[in-house]
């Protein structure tokens, strides 16, 4: 099969071309060449600038799959579609979880609603990650109808994650001792493998499905604390779970949501996609990788977290 990735180097994209090369695919990387230009030598690359709208390197050849890891914004998709036109088969882009409208309740499926899609802004932030994602989704499916295949990842983890909020639980767990962590213990988590989602990809390229599919994990219901002491057995490490009350710092810790949100979106049922072949790769495996490749990289500082003296202070806190 003949893929076109338009992005393919950074993280989610990187997976998903890594697998499909392993599967002896034919690709083609559409980017920037910014981000990794040594990676993946027997691909083809094609260099254009979404941003600017510059898409003149894919005025020819033709591709039996594209898949959409870099649209952030409709005009993206838009411009895209344009440039392909009827050059291209299956049309597969990467959307997000954070599509969904609030208020659905755990174990919303695909067809729970959506946000209102946001036509009026570029602007990526917080309150219009998600709304601009779903207007991205239209746009691929107003132009590929059933050629258009949705994928809505949640949390994401594994080697090259350029987010870093499980890789911060396996760092933290690593050092061992006395852990904080406010909220409820028991409170749900998804995560998946970023190589689970590259082979739903692959799989779903294979067999020419269209639709759209929560891309979740792990397979059984896993909560907060569990999820913790699995970091803290991948790196080998004794730690003690400290409580404190939410209302501490809550947003400094990742993963750590209020119980609104984790119903939502820690809890959605991703069964579609398991059906579609959606693997599950155990959280110890995934944990244990993460740790290989943070400690290979140096361990570089992370942007989420609290930081030591933070932790040191809310554990003072607690005991008194």
């Amino acid at each position: 099969m003949r893929i076109l990735v338009l992005g393919g180097t950074s993280f989610v994209g990187r997976a998903i071309v890594d697998d499909a090369l392993r599967e002896g695919h034919e690709v083609t990387l559409f980017n920037r060449g910014r981000t990794g230009p040594e990676l993946f030598t027997q691909a083809e690359r094609l260099l254009g600038d979404r941003e600017e709208g510059d898409y003149t390197a894919l005025s020819g050849g033709s591709w039996d799959a594209v898949v959409d890891v870099s649209g952030f914004v409709p005009r993206h998709v838009r411009q895209a579609a344009d440039a392909l036109g009827d050059r291209v088969g299956r049309y597969l882009f990467v959307s997000s979880n954070a599509v969904y409208a609030a208020g659905v309740g755990p174990g919303a499926d695909e067809s729970a609603p959506l946000r209102a899609a946001e036509w009026t802004t570029e602007e990526v932030g917080r309150d219009t990650y998600g709304p601009l994602k779903a207007a991205c989704e239209q746009e691929a499916a107003s132009r590929y109808g059933e050629r258009a295949t949705i994928v809505r990842p949640g949390m994401l983890a594994g080697p090259h994650d350029n987010v870093n909020q499980f890789t911060y639980w396996v760092r933290r767990t690593a050092r061992g001792g006395k852990v904080v962590l406010p909220g409820d213990p028991g409170q749900p988590v998804q995560v998946l493998d970023v190589r689970d989602l590259a082979r739903l990809v692959s799989r779903l390229l294979a067999d020419d499905r269209g639709g759209a599919f929560n891309a979740m994990g792990p397979a059984e219901p896993l909560t907060l604390s569990e999820m913790v002491r699995v970091c803290a057995q991948a790196t080998g490490s004794e730690i003690e779970l400290v409580l404190v009350p939410p209302e501490t710092m809550m947003a400094a810790f990742p993963l750590v949501r209020p119980d609104r949100v984790s119903e939502q979106s820690f809890q959605r049922d991703f069964g579609r996609a398991r059906e579609a072949g959606l693997p599950s790769t155990p959280l110890l495996t995934t944990a244990a990788d993460v740790l290989a490749w943070d400690r290979d990289r140096g361990e570089p500082p992370l942007d989420v977290g609290p930081a030591p003296e933070v932790e040191r202070t809310l554990l003072s806190y607690v005991q008194g």
